[in-house]
């Protein structure tokens, strides 16, 4: 190449609205601001920015000019001329009109919000597609983790049967904790407040909502089928117990929060999230402290790993402007990306029609014929038996007793649950019965 050539800088400039300006919102405001230059080769066009709405334009905010703060987010979007909004508010409302009012007036959308588009995603895709416009959502689902583009773009031509993965980082760096440091939740929870993993509210994560909602929309790109957040069965993880951690282990597996999307032999859709043991021998066992990761099983593109931080400021503000670009980009040609494909209706499947194996911890009275009224209660419900083990418990107390352990082969959900709640009332199992699904064989 010459080296006096000159490369010719873009001439055309497209208007930016930023919603909210936290963590996130502060390093894509800095991104636009101090690295305007490098956007502008990459995205063809110079990327201005208008305005930054805020709920207190007061609040002292470090590289940001006070003049770009507005405290009318409506006004913003409405008024302002943008051509692309990018939204990080979070939750439902008011975010919900904004995107709407953004795309109704011809801009295009750049969104990490996953509670709103697993809740009104149909809603928000439409109006984008009517009017011609991008809704680009990488942030929403695993941070920096590129698995949005590709479930919408690489792999459209194939068949996914299933999606599988830590979408979590909290709660994954919580049973990290437990497991690799032999902390209790509660201790393993503080940490990851402490170090800012976890909020200090932390329901969303350790109950599972998050984790959900990002089910949802894996599940809705996957299979091409409208999936909202209230489809997706939830459990979290506060009844994970050291017991719990140490089952797994001498299982040779380990406990992770799973989002699960997958196809039944009826062409159902199901979407779990829950608590899992899962070997040692798959890739998602060996995916420790904060990060994410995606396992997908395509019929001719077979299985994908798709790893890296799924949380934090950095990774998400890397994911937003990546979108960012790329919508720049259609504009600038006067296209739009695909459009989010839902041309199938598969029906939802019930959990209980699920089929999983199935990890039984309890203590029965330590007596002959004691295991073998166990395997009959389970054969009655088509549940069978993989490996069990008896242990005999020394606890001083006058009544013998020993635990039972056992695994499952795969079995249906509701033949499950109809076995924990017999087991619970024969007289042979003292106390509670612990369960835990395993996924991952």
């Amino acid at each position: 190449m010459n080296q006096d050539a000159k490369v010719t800088a873009p001439t055309r400039v497209l208007r930016v609205a930023l919603l909210g300006c936290g963590t996130v919102g502060r390093q894509v405001a800095g991104t636009l601001l101090d690295k305007a230059e490098d956007l502008a080769a990459k995205a063809g066009c110079h990327l201005e920015l208008i305005g930054i709405a805020v709920r207190n334009v007061n609040k002292p905010r470090e590289g940001i000019p006070p003049e770009l703060l507005t405290d009318d987010a409506a006004g913003l979007v409405a008024n302002g001329g943008a051509d692309i909004v990018i939204e990080l508010i979070g939750g439902i409302d008011p975010p919900r009109e904004l995107i709407v009012s953004a795309i109704t007036h011809g801009a295009s959308v750049v969104t990490a919000n996953k509670a709103l588009l697993a809740a009104h995603g149909e809603e928000i895709y439409a109006a984008a597609e009517k009017n011609r416009v991008d809704i680009y959502f990488e942030a929403a689902v695993a941070g920096a983790i590129p698995i949005v583009r590709p479930l919408r773009e690489s792999l459209v031509g194939d068949e996914i049967r299933s999606v599988m993965g830590i979408v979590n980082g909290t709660t994954n760096y919580i049973l990290d904790k437990m497991t690799n440091d032999h902390q209790d939740f509660e201790e393993a929870l503080a940490t990851a407040q402490q170090l800012g993993y976890a909020e200090q509210d932390p329901t969303a994560d350790v109950e599972g909502y998050d984790a959900a909602a990002k089910a949802a929309i894996l599940a809705g790109l996957a299979f091409h089928s409208p999936v909202s957040g209230s489809d997706v069965f939830r459990e979290g993880i506060t009844s994970v117990s050291t017991a719990d951690i140490e089952a797994a282990r001498a299982s040779d597996c380990v406990v992770k929060l799973l989002a699960i999307a997958k196809i039944d032999e009826h062409d159902r859709i199901s979407v779990r999230v829950h608590p899992a043991m899962v070997p040692y021998s798959h890739p998602l066992a060996m995916v420790n402290g904060p990060y994410n990761a995606i396992f997908v099983e395509a019929a001719n593109a077979g299985r994908l790993m798709f790893m890296g931080p799924g949380a934090g400021g950095s990774p998400t503000a890397s994911a937003v402007t990546g979108d960012l670009v790329t919508v720049a980009r259609n504009r600038m040609r006067g296209v739009v990306g695909p459009a989010h494909s839902v041309y199938q209706a598969h029906q939802l499947a019930p959990m209980g029609e699920t089929r999983t194996r199935y990890y039984v911890r309890f203590r029965v009275a330590d007596q002959s014929g004691v295991l073998a009224s166990v395997a009959s209660l389970l054969a009655k419900h088509h549940v069978s038996v993989h490996s069990i083990r008896q242990t005999p418990i020394e606890d001083g107390r006058e009544a013998a007793s020993a635990r039972v352990s056992m695994m499952t082969h795969e079995a249906q959900e509701s033949d499950m649950m109809v076995c924990l709640e017999e087991l619970e009332k024969s007289d042979y199992v003292l106390g509670s019965v612990r369960l835990m699904r395993a996924e991952g064989a």
